[in-house]
């Protein structure tokens, strides 16, 4: 197959994850992402663990497969020149700087364009790049406060998500955000700008929660594992394990209701705000109902029956799961300095590939500076 960006060069200015993210997105689609380190220790995240496999960080070899690595001090002369080279021959820019920054080292959106016009620059930051809190520095856990997405997670005290997803939201709307540039380009032969913030992606997963205040004017609350607007749906104890169930329609409902010795028709559940109202009655009959059989077994009858249910796997589980390996999901690169080893790979398949992504062969995450000489030495080709 022909890998989908093939024809596009990125660098890769960013550290931590959320730029990181965005720029492995577009090396995932086939793009040439060149990732720009400091000389002194690089990206940030390649010192952050425990767990580290011999020198590598396990956070960094998430964020950064399908990259080359080059170091250049950009506060110098030379380290400006080399980005400068770059610059001229890439296709998007990807930086997650504070505002302002690229600015002081010499390389202004507008310095940026005047090198080359088609440039298409994703800026990723915080809180915005402007507003009265512009120029906050950005952490995840902060901004899944600050956006609101704590206060509806967890049952007493509000609770982070599980995994960085302020700075993984921010990356995934970043690449959507350049790959609609790179379209728009593709008929007006101009780049553009393109923002957005981990605030930004943490309002723009609000969902229902969202308009529930901006439309009802009611203010969402915390309900643990189980749906705000919808029940039965969420998490349920059996007699050996919990069992996850989504009940999502009054079909669906009237299915379930018999399996687990419920009446249908019972006045407090015969609709699904009757039963948001009488959530904890509800949980309790179905668990009460649940205790009597295992989780496999009662995972069976609703199986038998075609009410969506499911476990909660640990990561083990998840991926020596046949259904995850089946999707491609976990990919087999060779490291420089670990051998063969085993990733998460991209989330998108397409139709000439079994495997996820869009690449013929997926890079292993780089070492620091390990393209220097060949990434050099591709400036100087004549283009």
């Amino acid at each position: 197959m022909r890998n989908l960006l093939s024809d596009l060069v990125v660098v890769d200015l960013t550290r931590a994850l959320a730029g990181p993210q965005a720029a492995m997105m577009l090396g995932d689609l086939g793009a040439r992402v060149i990732k720009v380190e400091t000389p002194a220790g690089g990206d940030d995240s390649r010192g952050w663990g425990p767990p580290f496999v011999g020198e590598e960080s396990t956070y960094f070899l998430s964020a950064n497969r399908n990259k080359e690595s080059v170091t250049a001090d950009l506060k110098s002369a030379e380290g400006k020149e080399f980005l400068t080279k770059l610059v001229r021959r890439a296709d998007v820019l990807v930086e997650n700087f504070r505002p302002g920054v690229l600015d002081r080292l010499g390389f202004s959106n507008e310095r940026l364009h005047e090198l080359n016009p088609a440039l298409v620059i994703l800026s990723i930051t915080g809180f915005g790049h402007d507003g009265p809190e512009g120029g906050r520095a950005g952490y995840d856990q902060i901004a899944q406060g600050e956006g609101g997405l704590m206060s509806v997670t967890g049952e007493v005290e509000p609770t982070k998500v599980g995994v960085p997803i302020a700075d993984l939201l921010a990356g995934m709307y970043g690449a959507y955000g350049a790959l609609a540039a790179l379209h728009e380009r593709s008929v007006t032969g101009k780049g553009r700008v393109v923002r957005t913030s981990l605030l930004a992606a943490v309002v723009g997963v609000h969902a229902f929660h969202g308009t529930k205040w901006t439309v009802a004017g009611e203010l969402p609350e915390r309900v643990g594992n189980h749906h705000a607007q919808i029940a039965p749906y969420g998490m349920y104890r059996t007699r050996d394990d919990i069992v996850q169930v989504a009940v999502g329609s009054e079909g669906q409902w009237r299915t379930f209701a018999p399996v687990v010795g419920l009446d249908a028709t019972d006045p407090r559940f015969t609709t699904n705000s009757q039963r948001v109202a009488h959530r904890d009655e509800l949980t309790a009959a179905i668990e009460a109902a649940f205790a009597a059989e295992s989780a496999d077994v009662w995972l069976q009858r609703l199986a038998a029956v075609g009410i969506p249910a499911g476990k909660v796997r640990d990561f083990q589980q998840v991926y020596e799961w046949e259904q995850t390996r089946s999707q491609g999901l976990l990919i087999d690169v060779d490291h420089p300095a670990l051998g063969p080893i085993q990733l998460p790979g991209p989330p998108l398949r397409f139709d000439d590939n079994p495997y996820a992504g869009a690449r013929e062969t997926n890079l292993p995450p780089p070492r620091l500076g390990e393209h220097n000489a060949t990434v050099r030495a591709w400036l100087e080709e004549d283009v």
